[in-house]
């Protein structure tokens, strides 16, 4: 049996008769950009979240550069990051006009260790980026507890972590601004880029509104240097539809990973996922660790089974932040995951039998190695 690593196509066959009437609703409304649509999508995400607002953006890359941008961080100022990360996180602090400043992981979660955190810190540091990445929260008390005791900003990059919890609250609403994804392959995801900013803060959410739309609150009268970033009527119609299945679809994540990790406790050689008991994830990604991940990743692809990587390459090794060697050191955690990690499918419409066959081929596979 083949399984791919990800398949989009059946989410949409799943809920084919509300997509259809969504679609019908704006292309009727005659309204495409900063309309009803995005307004109930706002209000509907920022009460799922447990915010006071949500804001809509173009993609999750424009919501962290945004939010950076409205608690005037830029140049000069230095912004914590997790070393380990997808490189948007980096890129949202580049383009503010600030310097990323990175912090290895934990090694068992593959979030930033917290431990770390104050070493970094500067008389230019203006806040910490706490990345829930592959969908299971950061360690957000020790992070808020060290940046209120520098007075610095804590933003989430929650791109993969919609509906995952820290001590029971969920993500987006753990810090003082968080920046969402809603690329295609997100657990919340549309049909094409779109984003979304949550915050609690009215004067923030006030300005990211602006910014969002050319700095602009009254049309033709711009009180920002701001940016064309919106989250589209017709996106904010088709997100409203997930919305309503989201937890549906991260509990059947969830029984998928239990299944994983049962069944692959007594394999040989490989690393599994740790859950710290605060966190209740969402599984944006299954990962797994194996020293020798080119050639299980070679193997499963013999034996029909599609994975990635996230990612093979460090953000200061991929090639963006050449020449600025001297800010980062060598970065071994970061390079250590980069060489080992492997992501396994997983997703609310992966079958048993699929699933059955994965970890059919990971067995065998490591068996051979």
């Amino acid at each position: 049996m083949k399984v791919p690593f990800l398949e989009l196509l059946p989410t949409y066959l799943e809920l084919k008769d509300e997509f259809d009437t969504a679609y019908k609703r704006v292309m009727a409304s005659g309204w495409y950009v900063l309309g009803k649509e995005l307004e109930a999508f706002e209000l509907e995400f920022a009460n799922y979240c447990g915010t006071k607002h949500c804001i809509g953006v173009g993609n999750g890359l424009d919501a962290l550069h945004i939010i950076l941008r409205a608690m005037n961080i830029g140049r000069g100022d230095e912004v914590i990051v997790p070393s380990n990360t997808y490189i948007a996180t980096w890129l949202a602090v580049s383009h503010a006009g600030a310097t990323p400043i990175p912090v290895e992981p934990d090694e068992r979660t593959f979030n930033i260790d917290t431990e770390r955190i104050e070493a970094a810190i500067t008389e230019r540091t203006k806040a910490i980026i706490a990345v829930h990445l592959y969908g299971q929260t950061a360690d957000m008390d020790q992070i808020n507890h060290i940046a209120s005791k520098y007075g610095l900003r804590v933003i989430e990059d929650a791109a993969q972590s919609q509906g995952a919890r820290y001590k029971g609250i969920r993500s987006g609403c753990l810090g003082h601004a968080a920046g969402h994804s809603f690329y295609p392959g997100k657990n919340l995801g549309a049909f094409g880029d779109a984003g979304a900013i949550t915050t609690n803060d009215d004067e923030l959410a006030d300005r990211i509104s602006q910014l969002r739309n050319y700095g602009s609150k009254v049309k033709y009268r711009h009180d920002f240097k701001g940016f064309n970033s919106r989250l589209d009527e017709i996106q904010a119609a088709f997100l409203r539809v997930k919305l309503a299945r989201l937890d549906e679809w991260n509990k059947r994540r969830g029984q998928i990973a239990a299944e994983y990790l049962s069944a692959c406790s007594t394999l040989r050689g490989i690393t599994l996922p740790y859950v710290p008991p605060w966190a209740d994830p969402v599984w944006h990604l299954f990962v797994i660790k194996h020293p020798q991940r080119e050639k299980l990743q070679s193997l499963l692809l013999e034996s029909g089974i599609g994975t990635l990587i996230h990612y093979p390459y460090p953000a200061h090794r991929s090639g963006a932040y050449e020449g600025e060697e001297d800010l980062y050191d060598s970065l071994p955690t970061a390079l250590n995951l980069a060489s080992t990690v492997l992501s396994l499918p997983i997703g609310p419409h992966l079958s048993s039998e699929q699933v059955g066959a994965v970890l059919h081929c990971l067995e065998t596979s490591l068996c051979k190695i």
